[in-house]
């Protein structure tokens, strides 16, 4: 298993949110939030307001999950967002002590 994070812009989620449900990807956390990268043209003490995404998903999933929100989100200027992936040890769903993929999905 792994968290992938994603921070994207606003007018993007709408988007990627879609895209992912219709892939069967439908657990997610979603929060605005604010921040900036290393890009240009905005003051260094200036955030920009983003969302963030979060997704806990099978190892089998990542790839199509991450590609999915790169297709969806980019628009190839500075700004676009980022993407990370780490290791989840375990999950469990509270309600059924399910663990593992199986409290995934």
């Amino acid at each position: 298993m792994k968290k992938i994070e994603a921070i994207i812009r606003e007018e993007d989620f709408d988007r990627v949110h879609k895209t992912l449900k219709q892939m069967g990807i439908v657990p997610m956390t979603a929060h605005p939030v604010k921040g900036r990268g290393v890009q240009g043209g905005v003051p260094p003490y200036e955030l920009m307001p983003k969302m963030k995404i979060e997704i806990v998903a099978k190892d089998e999933d990542v790839e199509k999950v991450v590609n999915t929100i790169i297709q969806n989100a980019r628009r190839g200027i500075p700004g676009d967002g980022k993407i990370f992936i780490l290791p989840v040890y375990e999950a469990i769903r509270i309600r059924t002590e399910e663990k593992g993929n199986e409290a995934l999905y």
